[in-house]
C-alpha cells in the first residue's frame, strides 16, 4: 500500500499542482482557497473511488478491455506526462480561468483527475483489497492537501518578491525531478503489462 501511495503522489505531483494554482491563490483569501481546494480534493476522491470500485467492471466487462492492455496504455500516458514535466516544466499547465464558484471542479477534473491518476487507481484496485484502496486514496488526498497548504504558507511568509521568485524556481526544479520518477513508474507499468501478457500467452 505504501508503494501505491508513493506512486500516486508522484503522479498527482503536489509541486506541479502548487505552481498550477498560484494564480488562484492570488485571487482568493486563505480561507476561501482552503475551502475551494478541500472541495476539489473531495470531488477527486469521489471520482477515484468510483474507478477503484467499478474500474475492473467498466474496462473488462463492459468494454472488454484486457487489464494488462490498460496497464500498458497507462504506463505510456505516465511516461508522456513525465516528458512534459521534464521538458516544459510549469509552461505545460494552463492557468485556471472562469467563475470562482466553479474553481473546485475545474481544479479537480482537468488536473487532479486525469488519465494518469485514473490508470493508477485501476492498478490499485488490482493490487490492493478494497478497504486498503479506500484508505490509500484518503491518505493520498490528505497528504496532497497538507503539502499544498504547507507550501502556500511557506511562500506567503517569505518577505520579499525575490525570495518568492527563488522559491517558485525551486518548485519548478522539483517538478522536473519528479518527472524522472514518474517516467520510471510509467516504464515499469509498460514492462509489467507486457510481461504479464507474454506469461498469459505462454500458459495458453
Amino acid at each position: 500500500m505504501i508503494a501505491a501511495i508513493f506512486s500516486f503522489l508522484v503522479m498527482l505531483n503536489p509541486f506541479a499542482l502548487f505552481l498550477y494554482l498560484k494564480p488562484v491563490m492570488k485571487d482568493l483569501s486563505d480561507g476561501d482557497f482552503r475551502a475551494v481546494f478541500l472541495k476539489a480534493s473531495i470531488i477527486s476522491f469521489c471520482v477515484f473511488l468510483v474507478f477503484l470500485i467499478f474500474g475492473d467492471l467498466i474496462f473488462q466487462q463492459i468494454f472488454r478491455i484486457n487489464f494488462e492492455s490498460f496497464r500498458i496504455f497507462g504506463g505510456i500516458v505516465l511516461f508522456s506526462f513525465a516528458y512534459i514535466f521534464i521538458v516544459q516544466g510549469k509552461k505545460a499547465f494552463i492557468q485556471i480561468k472562469g467563475d470562482l464558484h466553479d474553481l473546485a471542479s475545474e481544479i479537480a477534473l482537468p488536473f487532479m483527475v486525469g488519465a494518469g491518476t485514473i490508470s493508477l487507481t485501476i492498478v490499485m484496485s488490482e493490487q490492493l483489497e478494497l478497504w486498503q484502496g479506500i484508505l490509500a486514496l484518503a491518505l493520498i488526498m490528505f497528504i496532497n492537501f497538507i503539502i499544498i497548504m504547507g507550501l502556500k504558507q511557506i511562500r506567503h511568509r517569505m518577505s520579499s518578491k525575490n525570495i518568492q521568485s527563488a522559491f517558485d524556481k525551486n518548485m519548478e526544479l522539483l517538478l522536473r525531478i519528479n518527472g524522472f520518477f514518474l517516467g520510471a513508474i510509467g516504464i515499469d507499468m509498460v514492462v509489467t503489462g507486457i510481461s504479464n501478457l507474454v506469461a498469459t500467452a505462454s500458459q495458453g
